[in-house]
């Protein structure tokens, strides 16, 4: 890091805890009876809790969403190209808040913490999370924080999902809904995916049927893999390609099966750096929540019913590279939100970075967000803007 932050990072943050004791009953049917979430906040909160923003995220993300923790760090946090002062979810105008969901490994109640029932590690006995789940727990942190309204409510992918639950489980505490790269429900290829996933995680010996802790153990090939089948699908062929083509490390073919192709290093690389920073348990529950996620079936599979109750404007945005969470399902929710006569803006973005194009500050996607954004931002009081 150099001995300044950039002009434009919130800076040197710090996370927060928030300790709940009110029991949560879950979608799965049991209950946590105490939980903590872990959470971050940039900007300031205005006298009427007006601007405040929630950052929800995808699959493999956590509360750390902008700015640095220390000043050595080399990284800032995962969205920090769309957040900050100036940027298009801006901290001059905007309280954002960034958690990690329940049952995330970063500091939030999960299979890394302990059970207080047992004095032990929850591990694979942590019940079941849905979007439902999370959406509950988020709004009793808002709660806690004193806002009952959220200006905007952004997500990408599975942090998307979690926005379109947030619309139609409390329409009236958020007036904007910005849903990036994602989909009313998973595709049957998608539910596949996950889990050749899982099953790599499940068939470790490392694993013991999710109680490695116990036996001092980290299923980290299992892991490693489901980390590398999932970065594919979040890649388009045009990256790839540009990226790595078929370029090699030797002149000639080895004749072998170790590493000859840069593209096996890269995998390889990205496989071994996940299983030191992230939980197995959690890949495991993080993806069926992902399996379970469908709102339109609580209406016999209609979508535009179920959204009928939102009331929010909405922003959807899509890749046209991203065959994970293609644009034709979020055009899904967009025909849906027409039909229910709902106020929504759709942008299709040219990328070549497939999935992972929701984590780029591309030009045209970085000013659809500061558009919408900057709407919700005239109705705020005059002061905050």
């Amino acid at each position: 890091m150099p001995d300044t932050l950039p002009a434009d990072s919130v800076g040197l943050v710090s996370p927060k805890v928030a300790q709940f004791d009110e029991p949560l009953i879950l979608a799965c049917g049991q209950t946590l009876p105490t939980y903590q979430l872990i959470y971050e906040t940039y900007g300031t909160l205005n006298a009427d809790a007006s601007n405040a923003i929630l950052i929800c995220h995808a699959l493999s993300g956590d509360h750390h969403a902008a700015g640095y923790h220390s000043m050595e760090d080399r990284k800032p946090g995962w969205w920090d190209s769309a957040i900050g002062p100036g940027k298009p979810i801006d901290t001059n105008v905007f309280f954002v808040i960034s958690l990690n969901n329940l049952g995330g490994c970063c500091g939030s109640t999960g299979p890394t913490t302990v059970n207080p029932a047992t004095g032990k590690v929850w591990g694979a006995e942590f019940p079941f999370v849905t979007v439902e789940d999370w959406v509950e727990s988020q709004a009793r942190l808002a709660d806690r924080l004193g806002i009952k309204t959220f200006a905007a409510i952004v997500g990408g992918s599975l942090g998307g999902m979690q926005v379109l639950e947030w619309s139609i489980r409390y329409p009236d505490r958020l007036q904007g809904a910005a849903i990036i790269a994602s989909a009313p429900k998973l595709s049957t290829q998608n539910i596949a995916f996950n889990e050749v996933a899982r099953q790599s995680i499940r068939r470790d010996p490392e694993f013991f049927d999710g109680q490695y802790v116990e036996h001092n153990a980290v299923p980290t090939n299992g892991l490693g893999l489901a980390r590398m089948l999932g970065h594919i699908t979040y890649l388009s062929d045009d990256s790839m390609g540009n990226k790595f083509g078929r370029q090699m490390r030797h002149d000639a073919y080895q004749y072998n099966y170790e590493i000859e192709f840069e593209v096996e290093s890269y995998l390889r690389y990205q496989g071994e750096a996940f299983t030191k920073r992230f939980d197995a348990n959690t890949y495991m529950l993080m993806t069926k929540a992902l399996d379970y996620f469908d709102p339109a079936a609580r209406e016999g599979g209609d979508l535009a019913k179920v959204l009928s109750k939102a009331q929010c404007e909405f922003l959807l945005v899509s890749f046209t590279t991203d065959w994970r969470f293609a644009p034709e399902r979020s055009e899904e929710i967009v025909d849906a939100l027409i039909r229910s006569d709902k106020h929504v803006t759709y942008t299709k973005i040219d990328s070549i970075e497939g999935h992972d194009a929701f984590l780029f500050p591309i030009p045209r996607y970085m000013a659809a967000m500061r558009g919408f954004l900057g709407r919700i931002a005239k109705r705020l009081p005059k002061e905050n803007v």
